[in-house]
């Protein structure tokens, strides 16, 4: 045994998320317990130890720092530097942080209230006691308040809130779990809340929550300043509370979500697993869909829809809202702002843009610096699923295998994101929303801007959508840097690559409403052959006319008619042919759009399937008006889960009734509908209810994809799959894809963490985009 003193010293540096979630004084409870000296600073580089102790204990200390950190901490890189001379330390300190000129930080995300401060603001002996604000180093405000880095209080929105004496000693104690937590404050020294009315007139109150609570069982719409923006709050289980919300927003019949007090409540209104139940109580606290209990709530809050979006809650501020004696237990929490605008933030702007739709007012002097929507997510049979990436998840980084400039990639039109490279990491924005309008526009520069400060980037090119009408695309072309138009659906495939790090060739089933084609045709149901540098088009749906351009996706019975036009002919189109839900249009917008049909004026070609799901809803009579995009397909799929019953999937897949066609023509495959149309009216006409159809159509989809893609794998010889798209949020869709594919032994991907709709594109564009910055290419295409 030794039993000698052999003394060593060590560099670290450590990058990743480790600032903001309880590293240091982690860092320093593990030197003290091994008998290590020396020092540990946050940098802009990341977390620089110096480390002095025995050789054994120093190694251990190393090994704990890899495989023990901190819950919310993520370590992306350790690299240690052996020193040859000891500096003698006597103690271990941590020392206050240092800013140079270039960061390679990681801010860390949002995290919902943790148990310790749970019970905190629950018990009537601690000082934080029914305190709104309260937070540790485990849980609370991150990237929604942070200004620039490092991230220390004075680089914050709390700056303004001095630190009171007790709260001081917490900061500066690292035994405390509120050592370093730069939002700790408490009654006397943080933030406080204030209730106004309709007018945003302060009314002076003892408990501006009780009052809040109040207005809400009385059935009043509230607006509350929250962690990443402002929500419009009702009672879920009032009907006229719902209707008055939704007429006031203009918000006719998109789903709204709702927060549960608790998962006993959530389970009141619908079915939890036991993953859903991890997911919705995890540190990220998103909106979870979930499959809803008939019987339960209005079903205004989401109709023709059979999930439903539910979030616990994850602020103490919704937390001692949901003790007050008056609160109802499930409130609609919706977004706080104007149809089609990005969510308030600040008070004032807040006041005046929800007048008219708020009764009164909760709000609250703690700035955001950075607006962040809820995430939406959902469970399937491979584990969580994100749909829309903001509050718990941004700003994480998405690690890739190559070393890539710095690059920004703009996104596209609809659930914009934006993101940016560094090094080996891509860091994907928060949601944006849909970038058709001047307020979104400016989020969403003010967004790119506090990205690029925060991560100290700045891009040396561009990348964007292929589509030149973008809001996104016009923003890429403006800034002068080299810029490199990426193809829609390739993005897609990119994305779900880089996810998985997969590096050879795929089949990239890439379906959706609608991306600009290399061959200015509007694509939409695309099979690729791709890797992150380059694509073939190899195999699509049939092209079909789009009448009217993009307003066929905002009146899916224009959709409907074109079907009966691409299967029947003009023949198709008589009053007589006619499926009785497209039969309630009026005579002469058909006939119009007839004439349009047959001469081919302003019907432009597509390959989309979220056309082709709009279709077919109108044919059924499910939906002929859409009100908010996708509305038509997501009411097609639950009603098709009506007919799905006690059957399993796997089975109903072996027994498909329609028959699919399948075709090749200019160097690809085609998937024809003419065919399921055909076997659609047939079956409409001998009195099948719509629920069976709607589930036939997905099983003949499904199956026919699947053909595909069997062959094209004999043909080519790849046996790796991808999966994405928004039609990939179709549950039975993707489902149904996985069970034929793995039963066939392909290895089969989708986007998990990134969004396999047009949020997640952004990632794919900055790789592509990236790689041929490398390679020295210039061309803007494919």
């Amino acid at each position: 045994m030794k039993n000698f003193y052999d003394p060593s010293r060590v560099e670290i540096i450590v990058q990743g998320t480790v600032q903001g979630v309880g590293f240091r004084p982690f860092v320093y409870r593990l030197a003290k317990q091994l008998g290590i000296t020396g020092t540990i600073i946050n940098t802009d580089q990341g977390v620089v130890i110096e480390a002095e102790g025995e050789r054994e204990s120093i190694q251990g200390f190393i090994e704990a720092l890899r495989s023990e950190p901190p819950p919310l901490a993520r370590i992306s890189s350790l690299v240690q530097h052996p020193r040859q001379t000891l500096k003698k330390f006597t103690e271990f300190s941590i020392l206050k942080s240092l800013c140079t000129d270039s960061s390679r930080t990681i801010i860390p995300a949002d995290i919902a209230l943790c148990k310790d401060c749970l019970q905190d603001i629950h018990d009537p002996k601690n000082r934080r006691f029914t305190y709104p604000f309260t937070n540790c180093t485990n849980c609370g405000p991150r990237f929604t308040i942070v200004e620039s880095i490092p991230y220390d209080r004075p680089g914050t929105s709390m700056k303004q809130f001095p630190l009171c004496s007790a709260c001081r000693t917490e900061y500066e104690t690292p035994e405390d779990r509120r050592f370093h937590a730069q939002p700790n404050a408490c009654p006397d020294c943080g933030p406080q809340l204030s209730w106004h009315d309709d007018c945003g007139t302060k009314l002076t109150v003892s408990s501006p929550l009780r009052e809040a609570a109040q207005a809400l069982s009385q059935g009043k719409v509230v607006a509350l300043r929250g962690l990443g923006g402002f929500h419009l709050a009702v009672d879920a289980d009032s009907e006229s509370a719902v209707e008055r919300l939704r007429r006031r927003k203009g918000r006719k019949s998109k789903p709204l979500a709702v927060m549960a007090a608790n998962l006993e409540e959530a389970g009141r209104i619908c079915r939890i697993s036991t993953e859903a139940s991890k997911l919705l109580s995890g540190v990220e606290h998103p909106i979870v869909l979930l499959p809803r209990k008939k019987g339960q709530l209005t079903e205004d809050l989401t109709p023709g829809i059979d999930e439903i979006g539910v979030m616990l809650p994850y602020t103490p501020l919704h937390q001692l809202l949901f003790r007050q004696p008056d609160c109802p237990q499930i409130l609609v929490m919706t977004s706080g702002n104007k149809s089609g605008a990005p969510i308030f933030t600040g008070n004032d702007a807040a006041l005046t843009g929800l007048s008219g739709i708020a009764d009164c007012f909760l709000l609250h002097n703690r700035e955001i610096v950075t607006r962040v929507d809820d995430s939406v997510a959902r469970i399937t049979p491979r584990g969580p699923q994100l749909l829309r990436r903001a509050r718990g998840y941004v700003p994480s980084a998405t690690s890739l295998p190559w070393q890539l400039p710095q690059v920004l990639a703009c996104g596209g039109g609809l659930k914009s994101t934006f993101c940016l490279t560094r090094d080996q990491d891509a860091f994907l924005s928060q949601h944006i929303g849909d970038l058709f309008n001047l307020e979104s526009l400016d989020f969403y520069k003010e967004s790119i801007y506090h990205f690029k400060k925060l991560l100290q980037v700045e891009p040396e090119a561009v990348a964007c959508d292929l589509h030149p009408d973008y809001l996104s695309s016009h923003y890429a072309r403006e800034l002068g840097l080299p810029l490199y138009k990426v193809q829609h659906h390739h993005a897609h495939a990119a994305a779900v690559l880089v996810e998985h790090n997969i590096q050879e060739k795929v089949l990239a089933l890439v379906l959706d409403g609608s991306g600009l084609g290399d061959d200015n045709t509007v694509w939409g149901g695309e099979i690729l052959e791709a890797d992150c540098s380059s694509y073939r088009r190899i195999g699509s749906l049939a092209p079909m006319l789009l009448p009217g351009g993009d307003a066929a996706a905002e009146t899916p019975w224009r959709m409907g008619l074109s079907l009966l036009h691409h299967a029947l002919g003009s023949a198709g189109m008589r009053e007589s042919q006619l499926p009785q839900g497209l039969s309630q249009v009026d005579s002469k917008k058909r006939l119009a759009l007839q004439q349009m049909m047959d001469k081919g004026f302003n019907c432009p070609l597509s390959s989309s399937c979220g056309r082709l799901f709009d279709g077919i809803a109108a044919l059924l009579g499910i939906c002929l008006e859409a009100d908010y995009e996708g509305q038509a397909a997501m009411e097609l799929e639950s009603l098709a889960r009506q007919a799905k019953t006690s059957q399993s999937l796997e089975e109903l897949l072996a027994h498909c009734r329609w028959k699919p066609e399948i075709t090749r023509a200019d160097n690809r495959l085609l998937l024809q509908q003419a065919g399921l149309i055909r076997q659609l009216l047939d079956q409409l006409a001998e009195g099948e209810q719509a629920a069976q159809i709607a589930l036939d159509f997905h099983l003949c989809l499904i199956q026919s994809l699947f053909l595909c893609l069997r062959q094209l794998a004999e043909e080519t010889g790849i046996r790796s799959i991808v999966l994405s798209g928004g039609c990939m949020q179709n549950r039975l869709l993707l489902e149904g894809l996985f069970i034929l594919l793995e039963q066939e032994q392909f290895a089969v991907h989708t986007g998990e963490t990134i969004p396999v709709n047009d949020g997640g594109i952004s990632l794919g564009q900055a790789v592509i985009g990236g790689l041929r910055h490398v390679s020295g290419s210039t061309h803007e295409g494919p």
